[in-house]
């Protein structure tokens, strides 16, 4: 309870929020521009800054879609089907209002699951032997095939573009210089930060200009307006339909909130008294998807704590805050680093209670600027972007990576290649290289050492059943 760390909250937050506001700028957009930023950051406040970013991101996403129909984050598309019912009615207000305290009501669940879900998964892992974490690292990018957006072989294509950037610099084992072209920037390879900066937010900045722009918000008669006991009655159900939605799919790696948003709108339709409403303005509309996809803030986080596997976009951008500052997720950070961990929970708790002060005045601001030019926005998104990258060693060496790394990450949208199996690669390249070396190092080369091993051997099986049910699930599909 520093003020630096809950100064740092309160920023995430606020910044989220207004990220959260602008079309096409996701929740992992807006952590990826400050990822440079947190550089010269104590390691707790850079984690719950970039953690409260996420947050505010995911309220923030439903501004524009309650006012224009235009989801700010993808997990807010469902929020648009009665969010902007509602506001055509004249209830705009009401409907921020619902978003806003199902969002804590959700925020607040999800935090409770990563509180206590946790730290007893990560204790099982304390067990883990090089063989093992070789096997978690496969059993990471296993979840590739379901991040693939329908097409294993385009997911396998980014996922392998990933590992290759993975193995750029030093040999974790021999210390031999490997695809460096002579470039001494190279020899600790390509960092994960740079790539991620690259994809999503450089990405996205060219994807925005190549599209129209979107529709103008108007400030009459938008007052916040919070629901009353009879609005909670009506919503309790709502709500828990939510929170369970929310908590299944956030620790599914690949699912997310987007998943638990529509999900959750499909069940609350199914299990309402008023299905009927539905599509014409129902609250229970707006606070389904919004508790879940703000679940899913505190329960994506638990596989990435527990085990080091980053399952979603926002996740795997936190997991580069982490590296940053050379802390490694997974079950050795609760030994080497509780008070990081601790902090975390702790920020997530104050990040949804600023949600709340935040978002009862923040609403005419995030209007005017989702007004502004979208061609000054962009403008200003990617001179932060350099401004960040160039701050953190002065090198315009990274700045080129990081503009060259958007390019591609532009060229993979184009051509329906999904961005998260290439992020994974790169994120768990290491972990699987140089455990698997060291692995056959003990055991003189014999690769018999991961059947050995029971840990070892459990997860690849796990790995192997569920690449096995995503490729069962594609040929059916098909």
């Amino acid at each position: 309870m520093n003020f630096e760390a809950l100064f740092a909250s309160l920023a995430g937050v606020i910044w989220g929020i207004f990220g959260g506001a602008l079309p096409g700028i996701s929740p992992s957009i807006a952590m990826a521009l400050l990822l440079p930023f947190t550089y010269g950051m104590e390691p707790v406040s850079a984690i719950v800054l970039l953690a409260s970013v996420y947050v505010g991101a995911e309220y923030g996403g439903s501004i524009p879609a309650i006012l224009i129909r235009t989801p700010g984050t993808n997990s807010a598309a469902a929020t648009t089907i009665d969010g902007y019912e509602m506001a055509r009615r004249g209830k705009a207000g009401e409907a921020l209002g619902i978003s806003l305290m199902c969002g804590l009501v959700g925020g607040l669940f999800g935090l409770l699951v990563l509180s206590t879900a946790t730290e007893p998964l990560a204790r099982v892992a304390l067990a883990f032997t090089p063989p093992a974490y070789c096997a978690l690292g496969i059993l990471g990018l296993s979840v590739i095939a379901s991040l693939s957006g329908g097409s294993l072989l385009k997911g396998l294509i980014a996922a392998f573009m990933g590992l290759m950037v993975a193995t750029v610099g030093t040999d974790p084992v021999s210390g031999v210089p490997r695809f460096t072209f002579g470039h001494a920037e190279l020899l600790g390879g390509i960092r994960p930060i740079l790539v991620m900066v690259g994809l999503f937010a450089v990405a996205e900045m060219l994807e925005q200009i190549s599209s129209p722009a979107w529709a103008k918000a108007d400030a009459r008669d938008t007052r916040l307006k919070l629901p009353g006991l009879a609005m909670w009655r009506r919503l309790w159900k709502t709500q828990v339909i939510g929170c369970s939605i929310g908590t299944l799919e956030g620790v599914t790696p690949g699912a997310g909130g987007t998943i638990a948003a529509f999900m959750a709108y499909n069940e609350a339709k199914r299990w309402s008294k008023h299905p009927e409403e539905f599509g014409k303005g129902s609250p229970e509309g707006v606070a389904a998807p919004e508790c879940a996809n703000n679940v899913v803030t505190g329960t994506a986080l638990v596989p990435l704590l527990s085990l080091g596997i980053p399952g979603s976009n926002s996740a795997a951008v936190l997991l580069g805050g982490f590296m940053i500052h050379g802390l490694i997720p997974g079950p050795l950070l609760f030994q080497k680093a509780p008070e990081v961990v601790y902090g975390l929970y702790w920020g997530l708790l104050s990040a949804n209670l600023f949600m709340v002060l935040v978002g009862l005045v923040i609403l005419n601001p995030c209007i005017w600027l989702v007004n502004r030019p979208k061609p000054y926005l962009i403008a200003f998104i990617l001179a932060l972007v350099c401004t960040g990258v160039y701050a953190i060693d002065q090198s315009l060496f990274d700045l080129g990576l990081v503009l060259g790394a958007g390019v591609v990450g532009y060229a993979m949208r184009r051509f329906g290649v999904p961005v998260l199996p290439m992020v994974l690669g790169v994120v768990l390249g290491f972990l699987v290289e140089s455990n698997y070396r060291r692995s056959l190092v003990l055991s003189g080369g014999d690769h018999a050492v991961f059947m050995q091993d029971p840990v070892a051997l459990g997860l690849l099986a796990v790995a192997f059943v569920l690449t096995a049910y995503s490729l069962m699930r594609e040929f059916r599909t098909k």
